[in-house]
């Protein structure tokens, strides 16, 4: 099979799926544990993207300047910093370290 049949696959397989969302009755997306799970799953995926785009190349771990940014920013969110110093830490963090040669 070829590379455009697994592309044109792939799109029909979202639409579907999305499709789908809209044929859930609208009282069950108010109840209040689906919110609670709704918000669970945004929050873990988020962490798990995180996490593959910081540790990893290709198809290896590697530890280079995107952990020191990542730690970086995590102590800028741990000492309350606005979201816009969070971001500037972590590229600075990113920068210095790559400027000393790692990664």
């Amino acid at each position: 099979m070829s590379l455009w049949f697994w592309i044109l696959a792939a799109c029909v397989i979202s639409y579907a799926t999305k499709f789908a969302g809209y044929l859930v009755p609208a009282r069950w997306m108010k109840n209040e544990r689906m919110s609670r799970i709704a918000a669970t799953l945004t929050i873990g995926l988020l962490a798990s993207l995180t996490v593959v785009n910081a540790f990893s190349s290709g198809q290896q771990l590697t530890l280079d300047a995107r952990v020191g940014a990542l730690l970086a920013a995590a102590a800028a969110l741990l000492l309350r910093a606005p979201f816009l110093v969070v971001v500037i830490a972590g590229a600075a963090a990113a920068a210095l370290l790559r400027l000393a040669g790692w990664g």
